[in-house]
């Protein structure tokens, strides 16, 4: 079932209903072309940079390829269907998440907003976006 995506920020926020996914997961660099290939296809998104490509891979996946992974994260995606022209989400979360002295790292892709935290505060990160979620009202 395809939705119009929301545009407006309260609607945003108010809709963004938070999903914890339990895997953990690594963000990762290497120039090593045979090793991108080999990581892209088991990655849950990457991105070409001028310093080489950055992979998010599933930290099993990370540890047999060889990458470091010192810094095991958790995925919330936001449900709702936001817009790519929408305005606010990403810094409401952020600076929520900042207020609490929670580091983040956000991927949009172009059905929702994935919101990346270190493990150790995945659920008080959770925590802290349904406080957000309940004040949009």
């Amino acid at each position: 079932m395809t939705t119009e995506p929301v545009r407006d920020t309260k609607a945003m926020l108010r809709g963004m209903m938070p999903s914890l996914d339990a895997a953990d997961y690594v963000f990762c660099t290497t120039q090593d072309e045979q090793l991108i290939a080999r990581a892209a296809l088991l990655s849950l998104g990457w991105f070409r940079e001028a310093e080489g490509v950055s992979l998010i891979l599933d930290i099993g996946d990370a540890l047999r390829l060889g990458f470091d992974t010192t810094l095991p994260m958790r995925r919330i995606t936001l449900t709702v269907f936001s817009s790519l022209e929408g305005v606010g989400l990403t810094a409401a979360v952020a600076t929520a998440l900042a207020n609490h002295n929670i580091s983040c790292n956000m991927v949009a892709a172009y059905h929702h907003d994935h919101v990346f935290v270190p493990k150790a505060d995945a659920e008080g990160a959770m925590k802290v976006l349904l406080e957000l979620q309940a004040a949009a009202g």
